[in-house]
């Protein structure tokens, strides 16, 4: 299971940093990402973190501004987010994949309920 938190209210600007804690497997074994929802629209994936030597990848919606790590020790993995616009505005998923770079949700197995972050203007 994975349990996501940290979203909130942010001004244009602002910074969080989402937090996703797993149970019940083997967390050093996933490749874990963080995926995006906005309302009205797919979802897209904005960064992964694989197994093993953590190697960081991001898409077109995390590059730059965020930054992803994990804590093996606490099966947490974290997303960073800086200089966050309202265009960020979107319920954001962590999600666990077998895959070694996994980048599309169908690559992920095991998905947290989402937590939702706004940007206000």
């Amino acid at each position: 299971q994975l349990q996501a938190y940290g979203g909130g209210l942010v001004q244009t600007g602002g910074s969080l940093r989402l937090s996703c804690a797993a149970s019940g497997g083997t967390f050093s074994s996933y490749t874990m990402g963080w995926f995006r929802q906005a309302p009205g629209k797919g979802r897209k994936f904005v960064a992964g973190i694989t197994w093993g030597v953590g190697l960081t990848y991001y898409g077109d919606s995390g590059n730059e501004r965020f930054t992803i790590s994990r804590d093996n020790a606490k099966n947490t993995v974290y997303l960073q987010m800086n200089s966050l616009t309202p265009e960020d505005t979107a319920i954001y998923y962590c999600a666990a994949s077998t895959a070694y770079t996994a980048q599309y949700p169908n690559e992920y197995n095991v998905w947290g309920q989402g937590t939702l972050v706004t940007v206000s203007s």
